[in-house]
């Protein structure tokens, strides 16, 4: 239970510190709303925008797609980008879900490996 523990506030933590760039020229729905303070409504309004008006030329060109505005564009710039490869981070439910996984499995591993010496150590008597 401790390692689960400290697996999921190691994940918390680096959380906050990973990097993703989703490109607004090229990235999905899911990858847009991957982005922080992006839901489903923004991001067709983003895809809507490049559909109609072509790729954005630079990422101010956000302030252009309904819904967004300054505040919003500059929350968002250091996580997109106008060129390149889409590159997200698992996100952190997904994180949390491997590290569940892997803790169970590790349980699993030590519970067999307890029957194994008790079994061994009946055998022996």
């Amino acid at each position: 239970m401790k390692k689960l523990l400290l697996v999921a506030l190691a994940l918390i933590a680096l959380s906050f510190n990973a990097f993703a760039a989703v490109n607004i020229n090229t990235a999905t729905k899911s990858e847009l709303e991957s982005l922080k303070g992006v839901g489903p409504s923004k991001a067709q309004a983003i895809i809507d925008y490049r559909t109609k008006n072509g790729p954005f030329k630079s990422t101010d060109d956000l302030n252009n797609v309904p819904g967004f505005g300054d505040k919003t564009t500059a929350k968002l710039k250091p996580s997109v980008t106008v060129s390149g490869k889409t590159t997200t981070e698992p996100t952190l439910v997904d994180k949390t879900k491997k590290a569940a996984k892997d803790a169970k499995e590790d349980i699993v591993e030590k519970k067999d490996e307890v029957k194994a010496k008790i079994k061994a150590k009946k055998d022996s008597n």
